[in-house]
């Protein structure tokens, strides 16, 4: 079936597609996940660690496209992650494959409606804190919208989050203090920053991250936050961690490419799925 992926998706739309995509979702499996992940890319590899999982292509639920986006698999799946059940998003849904931003975040409040109450958010990343080199891990403080769209426009539905949700607290500090704590436990060391969103699909210019710099980024990157906007609606935990692929543009002198992105996903992916695997193992039960 064709997807008009540009068709605007409203709020007060999502119910009923949750509706739907929850009981294609219970069609293949009965597990209620405590914890959702998203995996960016280059990150899927944590994926293979699920026991007993169930994978469903984004193209078999209802309403979703095809993954297009390189390094992005294009599946849900929910298994068990050392006996925790959890949901894990293999890829994601991105604006600038032409998807409305309703479409971008049904995935993360799919993992909510099937129970999942803490989300974490995993991207790649540019850096736009010159300290932060490539295989930085960044736990997400906080965030900059400079996509210049919002997942909430248009009427709302109050079943799933209020007109007006605060956002002051979106990344949610108990949950950054958690993953901080794994990455010690793990001998993985984690920096703390500002992930600044933009629409994409193109690479920032070197004046554009001078900007974002001084505004107070400290990385940047073309996803997450119309998800942790939706996540917060929804009255989900929210922690994220970002994976730094490359100093931003001017700050070496060289162009920048995805295949970039994917080799320091390849080789600092290991280290955020230990971390990830201590923060899910050792977060409390609701």
């Amino acid at each position: 079936m064709s997807i008009d992926h540009a068709r605007p998706i409203h709020p007060a739309d999502l119910p009923e597609r949750l509706d739907a995509l929850e009981a294609a979702v219970r069609a293949r499996t009965p597990l209620v996940p405590r914890v959702g992940i998203v995996l960016g890319s280059g990150l899927g590899g944590l994926a293979d660690d699920l026991a007993d999982a169930t994978a469903i292509p984004f193209a078999e639920l209802p309403g979703w496209p095809a993954a297009t986006a390189p390094g992005h698999v294009g599946r849900l799946l929910l298994g068990t992650l050392d006996g925790v059940p959890v949901a894990m998003l293999q890829g994601r849904l991105h604006a600038y494959e032409g998807n409305h931003p309703g479409l971008v975040v049904q995935p993360v409040l799919l993992m909510g409606r099937l129970g999942a109450r803490t989300i974490v958010l995993t991207n790649a990343a540019g850096g736009l804190d010159p300290a932060f080199g490539a295989g930085t891990l960044m736990v997400i403080a906080d965030h900059i919208n400079m996509t210049g769209v919002t997942p909430l426009h248009g009427p709302n539905a109050d079943a799933i989050g209020p007109r007006f949700p605060d956002q002051t607290d979106t990344w949610t500090p108990a949950l950054r203090a958690r993953l901080h704590d794994a990455a010690r436990a793990e001998g993985v060391v984690l920096e703390e920053g500002v992930y600044v969103g933009l629409l994409g699909p193109t690479y920032e210019t070197p004046a554009e991250v001078r900007m974002l710099r001084g505004w107070g980024g400290d990385a940047v990157g073309m996803s997450t936050v119309l998800e942790a906007i939706a996540a917060r609606w929804a009255g989900l935990r929210l922690a994220g961690v970002s994976l730094v692929t490359n100093p931003g543009a001017g700050y070496l002198g060289e162009p920048l490419s995805h295949e970039e992105v994917l080799q320091a996903g390849r080789e600092a992916g290991p280290r955020l799925a230990r971390v990830l695997r201590r923060f899910v193992r050792d977060l409390p039960a609701d």
